[in-house]
């Protein structure tokens, strides 16, 4: 019961808004839609089981990403990949959990989609180049993509780590996390 209570503290405290309006010069992100994360069973941090949120996240991603790529509308997807030696080793760079879930795949062949590995946590830091350039803000503003960032809530989805789920790894709660993701984003 204080889960939910917590909840609607959380909610409450943090609005977000969930409708986008007006026109805008869009440009579609898709972050870590990868094996690792979203295919069950498929590494560390995999979810163990089917997650409505996940699978919802992942359709919604796939349908998305197929209007924008029928329009050749620009595209970013960044893909969580790491060494073996990496803390809590997750999205082994080479394997399968480093690359985008079966439903996207498609994406490595259209020429409006820009697909990035990262290495660390912070998307915007891991797309940093060796000369100082950012990758994404060079996307940012070669599509001119100008102002608004709208989140798509349904197009988001994050994991849920319980107490001693795995060894060596904080609790991550789903549902409190993906709202407070939200409304930071």
């Amino acid at each position: 019961m204080q889960g939910v209570w917590v909840m609607m503290m959380v909610e409450e405290s943090l609005k977000i808004e969930r409708d986008a309006k007006g026109d805008v010069k869009a440009g579609l992100v898709l972050v870590d839609i990868v094996n690792g994360f979203c295919t069950v069973g498929a590494g560390n941090l995999a979810q163990r089981q089917p997650d409505k949120q996940i699978s919802e996240m992942v359709d919604e991603s796939v349908r998305l990403a197929r209007a924008f790529c029928d329009r050749k509308w620009p595209v970013f997807a960044s893909r969580d990949s790491h060494h073996l030696d990496s803390p809590e080793p997750h999205c082994i760079a080479g394997t399968v959990e480093a690359k985008l879930v079966p439903t996207l795949q498609w994406l490595e062949n259209e020429a409006n989609v820009t697909l990035r590995h990262k290495d660390c946590i912070d998307g915007f830091l891991g797309f940093v180049e060796k000369d100082g350039s950012n990758v994404f803000i060079n996307w940012v503003q070669s599509n001119k993509i100008k102002a608004d960032v709208i989140v798509y809530s349904r197009g988001c989805a994050t994991f849920d780590i319980l107490t001693n789920t795995y060894k060596d790894v904080v609790t991550h709660p789903q549902e409190l996390m993906h709202h407070i993701g939200l409304y930071v984003a």
